[in-house]
């Protein structure tokens, strides 16, 4: 099964690129499938991770950045693989 962890930030104003160069320096204890990082308006932060394993495994995710960092809390989904069209 593929599982896709989302994980999902925004920076405090202006500091959309701090976050980004951030997110890109986290090492995760184990290296996924894949791993993707996007970018978006008002300095937002998307990183999708996809595993092999079953939707309720132990998975590393990224951690929380630092509060001066972010303007709330890092929003995380966790997503199972129905196939591809």
């Amino acid at each position: 099964m593929t599982v896709a962890l989302m994980w999902e930030a925004r920076a405090v104003a202006g500091r959309g690129e701090e976050l980004l160069a951030w997110t890109r320096e986290q090492e995760l204890a184990e290296r996924p499938l894949r791993r993707e990082t996007f970018r978006a308006p008002q300095d937002r932060v998307l990183v999708i991770t996809w595993w092999d394993a079953a939707y309720d495994s132990a998975l590393p995710e990224l951690p929380e950045p630092g509060g001066e960092l972010v303007a709330r809390p890092v929003h995380r989904w966790r997503f199972e693989s129905v196939g591809e069209s």
